[in-house]
Parts: structure tokens; C-alpha cells; sequence
């Protein structure tokens, strides 16, 4: 089966997944990764150089290595999550919803319906002309992934609400934006793990998947233990850093 059609459920059957964020908008850096066990990627279309096209040449590589990529989109639009969605993306994973109203309509505009996703049968997810509306209906049913960012203290408040969102697949507390809002710097501090604590009871409550973002798998069992089955670990930028400045220590370290 494809890897793109088994993800959403071991998503949400509590799997351990581990994923990047790629900030390069560069189709190498995908196909790289795909040979790297990583089991997902999420090409950060909010914070990175990506245009329309080289999104849709990194998810166009994505689709062909059978490599799930998922975009976290600028906004949250309709506009942009059928762009991302149209050029092959998994899903989309949207940032600063701290209501049920967004959460609603993120759910609403990446599926197919009376006021959501436009349907169109010539784009790459839907196999360019090639297939079945009946087809392509059911394959947003089995496939698609909508995750919502958990960024500030409004929507921790509301995270049982909006995980119980139909549609709604995951909640990802973005640790860096959330600490910020709760006046501190360290996104290891009690208020912030409390605050993720409550997220993550909120999305067992409910059935849905909870993850975060890490700068690297030395938390991963504090993380576990708050209801973190989905890790989103640096990006290629960090892996990159810290390879390099692990080589570049090692060479130092030679006596002259």
C-alpha cells in the first residue's frame, strides 16, 4: 500500500512518527530525505522561500519516491491550502488556530463538499485526468490530513473543542510561539509543558493525534509522556548545522 494511504492511519493509531520540517524549496532536498527513514516531511511554506512553483516541484518529487509531505501553509486561506492540496500534498497543517470557527473552516476547505475544497479532476492528487470522480472523492476520505497549530493560550483553552472538530486530524502545539505568548523564552518551562499537558489530554479525549516540533530527540520521552506521538524534529537547515559543526570539531580537535 502506499505510503501516502497508510499515514493517516498510523497517525491516528498513535504510531511514533518522526518527520522534518524542510525549509529549502529545493526538489534535492526531498529526494534525499525520502532515503533517510524519516517518515514524513513538511515543506514550511509559513517561514520559507516557497513560491507555487517550487512547491509544486518539491510535492511532485514527494508523490513520485511514495514520500507523504505535508505543507504548513502561510495563513491557513482557502486559496492556500487548494494550492498545496491540488499540487499533491498529504495534508496541510495550519498555523494559529485558537478557535473552533477556524478550526472548522480549515477542516471544511481541505475536503471536498458544499462550501469547501473545489474540485478539479486535472491536477496532480488527482491524478491529472487520469482517474474517477469516485476515485479521487474517496481518496480525500482515506488520505487527506488536517493538523491545526496550538500556538496560543486561547486556543490551548479551547483544544478539546477544536480536536473535536470532524475533520480535524491532529493538533500540533508549536512550542516556540506559544512561549512567547506566555512571556517566556524556554519552550521547556512549566507553563508551556503544562499548557501542552492540557492539548494533549485534549486530543486523547478525542481520538485525534498530537504532536510537536523539537530541536532534536533528546526530549523525546518527556514529549511521549504528554501524548507526543508525532515528532516533527528540526529541519534539514539543523541537520546540516550539526553534522557539519560535528565534523568541523572533530578536525579541530587535531593536535598541529
Amino acid at each position: 500500500m502506499s505510503r501516502f494511504l497508510e499515514f493517516k492511519s498510523r497517525m491516528l493509531a498513535g504510531e511514533p512518527l518522526c518527520g522534518t520540517f524542510v525549509k529549502t524549496p529545493a526538489i534535492d532536498v526531498v529526494e534525499v530525505l525520502a532515503k533517510s527513514g524519516l517518515d514524513f516531511i513538511a515543506l514550511d511554506a509559513e517561514h520559507s522561500a516557497f513560491d507555487r512553483g517550487r512547491l509544486d516541484g518539491c510535492l511532485a518529487i514527494a508523490r513520485a519516491l511514495d514520500f507523504p509531505a505535508l505543507v504548513r501553509v502561510p495563513t491557513g486561506s482557502s486559496h492556500e491550502i487548494l494550492q498545496a492540496m491540488d499540487s499533491g500534498a498529504l495534508g496541510v497543517i495550519v498555523p494559529h488556530v485558537d478557535s473552533v470557527e477556524k478550526a472548522q473552516d480549515v477542516a471544511r476547505w481541505s475536503r471536498f463538499g458544499h462550501g469547501g475544497r473545489g474540485y478539479a479532476g486535472s491536477t496532480r492528487w488527482a491524478g491529472f485526468a487520469t482517474r474517477s470522480m469516485a476515485d479521487v472523492l474517496q481518496q480525500s476520505v482515506d488520505e487527506t490530513v488536517v493538523i491545526v497549530q496550538i500556538e496560543e493560550p486561547a486556543g490551548v483553552s479551547a483544544s478539546e473543542e477544536i480536536a473535536a472538530v470532524e475533520g480535524v486530524d491532529g493538533l500540533f502545539v508549536g512550542p516556540a510561539d506559544l512561549s512567547v505568548c506566555l512571556g517566556t523564552t524556554d519552550p521547556t518551562s512549566k507553563p508551556v509543558r503544562d499548557a501542552m499537558a492540557q492539548v494533549g489530554e485534549a486530543t486523547r479525549k478525542q481520538g485525534k493525534a498530537f504532536m510537536t516540533f523539537a530541536g532534536d530527540t533528546s526530549s523525546k520521552e518527556v514529549l511521549n509522556a504528554l501524548g507526543v506521538t508525532m515528532f516533527f524534529i528540526a529541519s534539514e537547515h539543523g541537520f546540516m548545522l550539526s553534522s557539519a559543526r560535528s565534523a568541523a570539531e572533530s578536525i579541530h580537535e587535531l593536535k598541529r
